[in-house]
Formats: structure tokens, sequence, C-alpha cells
């Protein structure tokens, strides 16, 4: 049973080098972890090529979808860094150059330094509003319900703690785990009737490998503290009847 929410949103990681593994991908879980917190849990989160049509079709597709959708590298200052031409396109608007942002980046660089491959981090799609880069200065943005984020994990961090304040969202999402040695296969039906009776929130089951042992980490979340708690004590229960040593942990 899903978290019951009305505010939601999505991540897409864009990457030619995340794809390939060059590059592992750090940004999903600090932005799912602080939009849970925002009340705007992440329902979706996909990676993609440096492909424009390929861009195109999934801004278009999880902006329909979701409260606000976050996407992650492809503006910097060379040929294959192409998000902000690929998210103009899907809004089918042009690229300008913003001149607040070519004044920070002339500001930042100096004029000895300035060339027009750094100035292209100043082009956002028609419209958009800059979003703050206190790392290195050359800014994101965000247009209609979608933000357009650094693929570096501390300049990402940064532009979303800057961009957070003016995020719009639901109760955060609440979580609790309890953890035991019982393998999944001796719990799984019971597990499944304590879902069904606590179906405000979701339940998840984690294996872990811990010590020279199995366990098993189970995950209770949701919206509502009075639910949580309950379906926490439900499966502390579980866990006891089937001759377990449950450890709970809140999260």
């Amino acid at each position: 049973m899903p978290v019951i929410t009305v505010a939601t949103s999505a991540v897409l990681i864009i990457g030619n080098e995340v794809l390939s593994g060059r590059t592992k991908d750090e940004n999903l879980a600090y932005l799912a972890a602080r939009l849970a917190d925002l009340g705007l849990p992440v329902v979706e989160a996909r990676v993609i090529p440096d492909v424009e049509d390929v861009i195109v079709r999934h801004v278009n597709d999880l902006r329909t979808q979701v409260t606000y959708l976050f996407t992650t590298g492809g503006i910097g200052p060379t040929h294959d860094d192409i998000t902000t031409a690929s998210v103009a396109k899907a809004f089918g608007v042009p690229v300008v150059r913003d001149p607040e942002a070519e004044r920070r980046l002339r500001a930042h660089y100096g004029e000895g330094l300035v060339n027009e491959a750094r100035l292209k981090m100043a082009d956002v799609p028609l419209g958009a509003i800059l979003v703050d880069n206190p790392v290195s200065t050359a800014p994101g943005f965000r247009i209609g319900n979608v933000f357009v984020l650094a693929g570096v994990p501390m300049i990402a961090r940064a532009m979303f703690d800057a961009l957070a304040p003016g995020l719009s969202g639901g109760p955060p999402v609440l979580s609790s785990t309890v953890s035991c040695r019982i393998p999944e296969g001796e719990f799984a039906g019971d597990l499944t009737l304590v879902q069904q009776r606590h179906n405000m929130v979701s339940i998840g089951s984690y294996p872990y490998f811990s010590a020279g042992k199995v366990g098993v980490s189970l995950v209770v979340r949701g919206t509502d503290p009075g639910a949580v708690d309950a379906a926490t004590t439900d499966v502390l229960a579980m866990v006891r009847r089937l001759g377990g040593e449950p450890l709970k942990a809140n999260s």
C-alpha cells in the first residue's frame, strides 16, 4: 500500500557518465531524504542519457505527474551539456541569455577568464527563474514545476538548499524501523496481514547481512504519526510472536 500523500516529486538524473558506471550518482539519496522531510516524497526516479529527444520525452512525462520535478546534470559549459536546451524544447520556448546570470559569471571569473563556453552557463529557457549556486556561481533554474540542478553533488545540494524554502509540500513522511534476525520467508504471510490492517502506511522489508548473520529491517512509512506508531507496534508484536528479538529504531 503506497504512502498516502497529496504533494509528490520525481528526480530525473541526466548523464551518460552515470549510465556508464564511470560516475556514481549521489544526488538521489540526498534529494529523496530532503524532499520526504518537506512532505514531497519522491515517487519516481529515472536515469537517462544526454540525448535531447530522450530528455524532452521524460521531462514532459514526469512534470505532468508530480508536484515538482528535479533534474540533475548537463548544465555545464561543454558540448555534451544539453539539459538547458532540452528542457527549453520540452516547454516549447527558446533559450535566452539571462542578464543576471551573465553578470554573476563575469563577476566570478573576471573579464580575463570569461569565454563563450563559460557564458553558456548563463543560458536558460525563456521565462525561467534562476536557482542560486553558492558554490560555483553558475545558476540552475526553474521553469514551471521543473527545477534544473547541477550534477556535481556538492553543487546540487547547495542549489536545493537554496530553493527548498520556496517549496510547498504536505506533511513530512515519517518512518520507523524494526530490525530482527528472522528470515523473510518465515514472516511474509504475517507481514501481509499487518499491512492489510494498516492501510494508511507502507511497510517495506529489506534484508541485510551483518556480523555473519542475515537480518531484516522492516520499515514503516507514513504521514500520520498515530498510524505509523500503531503499525510499528503491530510489527513488533509479530516479530516477538515468531520468536524474534526486535530492535526498534526511529529514522
